[in-house]
């Protein structure tokens, strides 16, 4: 007969082996994994360059995107839709003063391109103060 007192051993688990299963599987997920971009839109933003500025007080001018890409400054329709055409029209108008501040008006049917190529040869130019005009939309009972 054995009298000596047993020793009881506890039961413990082996936390490292369960840490680098589950670390297996973590990366294995992350590799198998695909990221589509499906639903994602497709879009080409216009393109601007850098803006140089001067501030100051001058007459208003009013530039008008039309719905096929034409441009009205103050009441003269500008000859070309392109942005030297705009250019050169702007420079007539404005002479030697960039203090003037700028109204854009731009019909709903204008192309984003056309009204973001005024924007470009205004800020190139050295306008520093553009305006984009709006109307009021009218609440229908």
């Amino acid at each position: 007969m054995n009298l000596r007192p047993r020793r009881v051993e506890e039961p413990e688990i082996n936390l490292v082996s369960l840490i680098d299963v589950v670390l297996m599987i973590v990366i294995f997920f992350m590799l198998s994994s695909t990221f589509n971009e499906e639903g994602r839109l497709k879009i080409r933003l216009p393109e601007a360059g850098a803006v140089a500025a001067v501030r100051g007080e001058a007459q208003p001018i009013v530039v008008v995107v039309g719905a096929d890409g034409s441009y009205v400054i103050n009441g003269r329709e500008v000859v070309g839709t392109g942005p030297e055409a705009l250019r050169a029209a702007l420079l007539a108008v404005a002479g030697d003063g960039r203090d003037a501040r700028v109204t854009v008006r731009a019909d709903a049917r204008a192309t984003h391109q056309s009204v973001v190529t005024a924007m470009d040869v205004l800020g190139r130019i050295g306008f520093r103060e553009m305006n984009i005009a709006t109307v009021k939309e009218e609440r229908r009972p």
